[in-house]
C-alpha cells in the first residue's frame, strides 16, 4: 500500500528552507521586515502599505511554488519506490535484453541477436572479458529479424572455456556486398536486483542490466 502525497508541515518547512536558502528571504522574513517598517515609520509621512502588500501577495505564489516542487519530489520518489517493488518480483524470471555479454557456465548457451537485413554470409565473434578472441562462427546466410545459435562453450581450438562472461557480436554482408551489423542481446534467468543507482538493475549471474534495456520477460 502507497500512501498518499499531500502538503504537510514538514514539507512545507523543507519548502521555505528551500526558499530562503535560495532567495536569502521567505514569507515570515517578509512578515517581520514589514511589521518592523511599519513601527518605525515616520507618522506624519506613512509608508505606502499597498506595496508591501503586493509584495507580500508576490512571496506568497514564490512560497507555493516552492510547495509545489517539493511536493512533486515526494511524488516522484513514492513512484520510484513503487516501481523498485515491482521490478523485485521479476526475481526468477527468464529475460532478454539488449547487450552483447553472455554468461556461460560450461554448458551450451544461447546466443541471440537480431539483423536488420538479410545476409549472404554471417559471422558471429566471442570474446573474453580482456577483449581476446576466443570462438569465431561462421553461419553462413542468414535471414533478417531475431535469429539464435547454441554455443557451446569452446574455443577455436576445440577445448572447453572456463566459465565467466564472455562478449559477443553478430556482423555480416548482404547479397550487395554491405556490411550489416547485428543487435545482440543477454539472456537469462534474473536471480537478484540491485538498487545502486537512480533506475533499479537486474543481475544475471554476474551481468548487471539496465531495467530501461530489458526486450523480453517470460
Amino acid at each position: 500500500m502507497v500512501s498518499s502525497v499531500g502538503t504537510t508541515s514538514a514539507d512545507t518547512s523543507v519548502a521555505a528552507a528551500a526558499m530562503k536558502q535560495s532567495t536569502g528571504l521567505n514569507k515570515d522574513d517578509f512578515l517581520k521586515l514589514f511589521v518592523a517598517q511599519l513601527k518605525n515609520q515616520d507618522p506624519l509621512n506613512p509608508q505606502d502599505s499597498s506595496a508591501f502588500v503586493t509584495q507580500l501577495a508576490q512571496l506568497t505564489q514564490v512560497e507555493q511554488a516552492y510547495n509545489t516542487n517539493t511536493n512533486l519530489q515526494n511524488l516522484v520518489s513514492t513512484v520510484k519506490g513503487t516501481s523498485s517493488l515491482n521490478v523485485s518480483s521479476m526475481i526468477g524470471r527468464n529475460v532478454t535484453a539488449e547487450g552483447n555479454k553472455v554468461n556461460f557456465n560450461g554448458t551450451a548457451t544461447k546466443l541471440n541477436y537480431n539483423l536488420p537485413a538479410a545476409t549472404n554470409s554471417t559471422t558471429v565473434t566471442i570474446t573474453d572479458g580482456t577483449g581476446n578472441t576466443v570462438r569465431t562462427i561462421n553461419l553462413g546466410a542468414n535471414s533478417n529479424g531475431l535469429n539464435s545459435i547454441a554455443w557451446d562453450g569452446k574455443n577455436n581450438s576445440g577445448a572447453l572455456l572456463s566459465s565467466g562472461i564472455y562478449n559477443f557480436a553478430v556482423a555480416g554482408k548482404a547479397s550487395d556486398g554491405s556490411a550489416i551489423t547485428g543487435t545482440t542481446f543477454t539472456s537469462g534467468k534474473i536471480d537478484g536486483i540491485a538498487f545502486n543507482g537512480t533506475d533499479p538493475v537486474i543481475k544475471i549471474g554476474n551481468i548487471e542490466i539496465p531495467v530501461s534495456a530489458l526486450a523480453t520477460i517470460s
